[in-house]
């Protein structure tokens, strides 16, 4: 049975005792009830603040996440940071290929299959984005545009690997813009992600792999997209900056 997820990606917000203050509300609230076993919580947060809330969280409830990390193990490159350190600080899982490292930053599924390999080699899970833009839906090309970003962000990822990674299908014309694809529209991607990864891997990992819904998710629309067959958790941008926020959409999933 693949696990659900109630990711948060807080991106560059917050000082680090702004974090620490929220993530320890947050750690408060799951300390007091019983958590499902099956639902993961995670919380992206910024590299200055990884150590800080690894300390502040029951780590046996909750996880936390860098935001990226570098393609390279260790050397002269300056200002990266790798994947070793990040490990070193507490941090479980990495932020890997999110749609603005991609439209931003312009990295590409070349870069964001190295990144992910980093991530296996030291025991972390990567979060692998992958999502189309609004002009890519409208002419058509959505799936083909999704599908190709899966296959080569996954190029360096085999078998085994695979059912250590999760996948977070985010629709970039849905991005802070309070747009949300539809129940139907969110379902029908998440529905032809897991086919290619049948297609790349086999039926049974692809039924294994948790596909995250990552485009505004909020309380208000959480319960309506997390009953989609294939959508299995969200990873929540704004709303994650808000304890009340977050803590309702875990109770929807």
């Amino acid at each position: 049975m693949r696990k659900k997820y109630v990711a948060g990606n807080w991106k560059m917000n917050t000082l680090v005792a702004e974090g620490k203050s929220l993530i320890t509300g947050i750690n408060k609230y799951f300390r007091e009830i019983t958590v499902d076993e099956n639902v993961k919580i995670v919380i992206g947060v910024p590299f200055t603040h990884i150590e800080s809330c690894v300390q502040a969280v029951d780590r046996k409830i909750i996880s936390i996440a860098a935001q990226n990390c570098s393609e390279f193990d260790k050397g002269a490159y300056t200002g990266e940071v790798s994947v070793s350190m990040i490990k070193g600080l507490g941090a479980e899982y990495v932020i890997v290929g999110h749609s603005e490292r991609r439209q931003i930053f312009g990295e590409t599924d070349e870069l964001i299959a190295k990144k992910a390999l980093q991530c296996y080699e030291n025991n972390l899970i990567p979060i692998i984005c992958c999502g189309e833009t609004l002009e890519q839906r409208e002419s058509g090309k959505h799936f083909e545009i999704v599908g190709n970003q899966i296959e080569k962000s996954l190029a360096q990822t085999d078998n085994h690997n695979i059912l250590n990674t999760v996948v977070a299908y985010e629709p970039v014309w849905a991005i802070g813009t309070g747009k949300t694809a539809s129940p139907q529209q969110a379902q029908e991607m998440h529905m032809y992600i897991r086919k290619v990864l049948s297609k790349m891997y086999s039926s049974e990992n692809a039924n294994n792999i948790s596909i995250l819904y990552g485009g505004s998710v909020k309380p208000s629309n959480a319960s309506e997209i997390f009953a989609q067959k294939d959508i299995d958790g969200g990873l929540v941008g704004g709303a994650s900056l808000k304890k009340d926020d977050f803590i309702q959409i875990y109770n929807t999933i």
